[in-house]
């Protein structure tokens, strides 16, 4: 059976000794209650909750899957009891306004949560962060009236949301969609189409459904300046005796469910919208710009995912391989009592599971700065610095969700090999990981549309002014550290590598204005290169952390001096990787398309 632990003295060391988490986001207006000791507290409830409730329905929901029969969808025993925990326990609006009836914790502290319930339970966390979605989208564009029917039942987790853009013969090009509203006399309006893929789009953990449905007006102009973005309940709202309940049935049916890959336990539905009732959000014609509101956050959220596999797939890996006896020691036995050695003594298996956690660690460390970073764009009173931030998370989301999630997928595929045999039937619970990360790397925007969206969209937009607000503070971190001795192995290769980057963006920019194709063959190879270093930044910090607590003597586990051995393997084994890289991307795009299409 798999195992799982919530990686709390991790999240804590990240949030209180390397990214100054008082400093950075307590003293934001709004989140004086946020202390140091209630988000410790917060965590750690949800730790338990996570552990003990969501991790051992994770075998059993894949196995039994999600049934479909007549409309209704049914999930696995035991997700409707851990749903009603869940939501009794106030999980649901932990990071929302207290005005609806949220907790108004950091978004950080989101961040931490998501990476904990995802670890547990894939397909468990897809439901409330469908709603978090939903909410999101509709607190910022949605009109107060909508705002005050809906959200407080988002928040309180008695409803549910989700996003319905993909239609059967559209994915990515949105402009082509067919879903059609057309206004009725009552200021609302009326949604017929189908749009598929749609996550958390019917189920039986909730008394109704938010669909959130991309659709085109009568007057619509061509391709996405035509897309409006309108609220669409499974049950029209009626009032009850206690507020706001579900009413009649407003035309949305589950047409069917996908039978997939993965994330079994999460429902993947059809749905068909018959003359359903629907009101717009936000302006007629700009519903991308709503939908994008939902879908940034969603992209940070499949980032966590993609971490969150990892980390669970390297504690049962390194579980594992300290269990499983196999042979000696290539340099002869280091256990000779007993009949053979752990495998964790022979270097190819310790090489999986240090690449599993050095990237882990690290990417850890990138996502809760970033959810910093949104807490300093929401709170701050500085418009500057509210921009500077949000620019940040721009920049990184590509980056993340894409770099996180290759990397989820390749520890659960390394967890497999290091179980062997073991790891490639169900009952060890770690081939699910893989099947589970997998679709990461696709929804929400594959991962070649992410880089794409990071070379074409964010290294341009404001002449550069994205890529500074991070050069910017990596060039004064190693200009204020490089003389210091006790960081120069690591400081060392990183100046490096981040010279090598910044030549590299030149170069990008300069070759795909002159052919687009250029900057596209280049796209992937050059946001991974941006992702190695962005984590070699973040170990940089984590180092200086941990050699400080070192040297007042603070490492009683060995936690920290671990710390300095994980690093050295990320800049010794890993970051090296930036250098093929940089000859791949200066290959330009001939080797890959000089070939004749008839020929593939």
């Amino acid at each position: 059976m798999p195992m799982y632990k919530a990686p709390l003295k991790e999240i804590d060391f990240l949030l209180h000794d390397v990214l100054g988490y008082d400093a950075t986001v307590a003293t934001l207006p709004g989140y004086a209650e946020a202390t140091r000791d209630v988000v410790d507290a917060v965590l750690a409830e949800a730790a338990k909750f996570c552990e003990n409730e969501l991790q051992p329905l994770n075998l059993s929901g894949d196995k039994e899957g999600c049934t479909y029969e007549n409309g209704v969808v049914r999930t696995p025993k035991g997700f409707k009891e851990a749903y009603v925990q869940f939501r009794e326990g106030g999980w649901c609006g932990l990071t929302a306004d207290p005005e609806f009836g949220g907790q108004g914790l950091p978004k950080v502290v989101g961040f931490a949560f998501e990476e904990l319930i995802t670890s547990a339970n894939m397909s468990f966390g897809m439901y409330p962060g469908l709603s978090h979605g939903a909410y999101n989208a509709i607190a910022k564009h949605a009109s107060e009236e909508l705002k005050k029917e809906y959200l407080p039942k988002l928040v309180d987790g008695t409803w549910s949301g989700t996003m319905c853009l993909t239609e059967p013969h559209c994915g990515t090009d949105l402009g082509l969609i067919k879903t059609k509203a057309v206004p009725a006399d009552d200021n609302s309006f009326r949604i017929t189409g189908t749009k598929i893929f749609i996550s958390a789009g019917e189920h039986d953990l909730t008394e109704n459904i938010l669909h959130l449905v991309l659709a085109k007006l009568p007057d619509a102009p061509p391709g996405i300046k035509g897309i409006s973005l309108f609220l669409v309940p499974k049950f029209l709202p009626k009032k009850g005796a206690n507020g706001i309940e579900a009413g009649p049935a407003n035309g949305v049916r589950c047409g069917s469910i996908e039978h997939k890959m993965g994330i079994k336990a999460s429902s993947t539905c059809v749905i068909n919208f018959e003359e359903s009732k629907g009101w717009l959000v936000g302006k007629k014609h700009k519903g991308m710009r709503a939908m994008f509101a939902m879908m940034n956050a969603a992209r940070l959220g499949v980032a966590i995912q993609g971490l969150a596999i990892a980390e669970v797939a390297y504690q049962n890996g390194a579980n594992y391989a300290r269990d499983r006896l196999q042979g000696r020691a290539l340099s002869g036995a280091k256990y000779p009592e007993k009949p053979a050695d752990p495998i964790l003594v022979h270097p190819d298996v310790r090489r999986m599971l240090l690449k599993q956690r050095a990237i882990s660690e690290a990417a850890r460390a990138l996502a809760l700065w970033s959810g910093m970073q949104l807490d300093v764009y929401s709170q701050h009173p500085d418009e500057a610095v509210r921009a500077e931030a949000d620019d940040f998370v721009a920049l990184m989301t590509p980056i993340m969700k894409a770099f996180f999630t290759d990397h989820g997928f390749a520890a659960a595929n390394d967890t497999v090999q290091v179980h062997g045999g073991h790891g490639y039937i169900h009952e060890y619970g770690v081939e699910q990981f893989a099947r589970d990360a997998r679709i990461a790397q696709i929804y929400e925007g594959a991962n070649g549309i992410q880089a794409l969206d990071l070379i074409g969209r964010k290294l341009p937009q404001g002449g550069g002014r994205l890529l500074r607000r991070f050069f910017h503070p990596v060039q004064a971190f190693l200009e204020e550290n490089m003389a210091d001795p006790a960081l120069a192995e690591f400081t060392g290769p990183l100046v490096k590598a981040f010279a090598r980057l910044q030549q590299l963006t030149l170069w990008v920019a300069q070759q795909g204005l002159a052919d687009p194709e250029e900057a596209g063959a280049a796209a992937s190879e050059y946001l991974r290169f941006f992702g190695l270093v962005s984590l070699g930044w973040m170990w940089c910090r984590m180092v200086k952390a941990a050699q400080a607590k070192i040297a007042a003597k603070q490492d009683p586990d060995g936690f920290y001096a671990a710390k300095l051995a994980t690093a050295r393997f990320f800049f010794q084994k890993l970051l090296p990787e930036t250098a093929s890289l940089g000859l791949s991307i200066m290959a330009g795009k001939k080797p890959m398309m000089e070939m004749a299409d008839a020929a593939f």
